[in-house]
């Protein structure tokens, strides 16, 4: 019987946007997953909260984005749970809700970079496959000088190699997948400062989430 293969791509999405959603239909093909959960953090342990819209906003505007793709779920895990959400404890859950299946962790190289100040690193990188995407202005090889025994484990897909699929042969010799894609250049920041002037976000998120921000004012500067 063919093992599931769940994909988790967590973020503070904030907003979630068509860069998002193009990486993560390039690593659901790649890789054959059957499902991509899209999980808003609760508090991002690692970010500012100043300019975070409420976790239900945001939980929302996955929910419409993932709508038009059959694959991607929008996941409350986290917003549930309340308080930080540290990924340790994420992967916990969904390995409980799914006891059977492979779990892959994506995501980008500018977090995988930090991952060394993540709650309990070396127990979360041996729960799971982790597959990290290139980012605009970050170099995939970068990923490869974490230091330990990971490195043995750590498998470096060509980027002529665009289309071939991630077969078990792979998994079972390897445990981090770098993959560079060619990522749009769509930054949470812009759209949210763009969104702050009441400019337009087409281009860079689903129209249905711009309609979403624009009717209940989000990311409005707050007199």
């Amino acid at each position: 019987m063919k093992k599931m293969r769940i994909g988790l791509f967590g973020g503070t999405f904030n907003p979630i946007h068509l860069g998002h959603l193009r990486a993560a239909e390039i690593v659901q093909k790649r890789f054959l997953l059957d499902k991509v959960l899209f999980i808003p953090s609760y508090i991002p342990p690692h970010k500012n909260s100043v300019e975070i819209a409420p976790p239900f906003a945001r939980l929302e505007m996955v929910k419409i984005a993932c709508s038009s793709y059959p694959q991607f779920l929008p996941s409350s895990v986290e917003i549930e749970a309340k308080g930080k959400s540290y990924s340790i404890l994420t992967v916990n859950k969904i390995e409980k809700m799914f006891p059977e299946a492979w779990i892959f962790f994506i995501l980008g190289v500018d977090s995988f970079l930090e991952i060394e100040t993540w709650r309990e690193y070396e127990e979360l990188l041996q729960l799971c496959f982790f597959i990290v995407v290139s980012r605009p202005g970050y170099r995939l090889e970068e990923a490869k000088e974490i230091k330990g025994k990971y490195r043995d484990r750590m498998y470096e897909i060509p980027e002529s190699d665009e289309s071939s699929e991630i077969r078990e042969s792979l998994l079972s010799s390897f445990q981090i997948f770098l993959l560079p894609i060619s990522a749009l250049d769509i930054a949470s920041t812009e759209i949210r400062n763009r969104a702050k002037k009441g400019s337009s976000l087409k281009g860079m998120v689903p129209d249905a989430v711009e309609a979403y921000i624009k009717e209940n004012k989000l990311y409005k500067e707050q007199n």
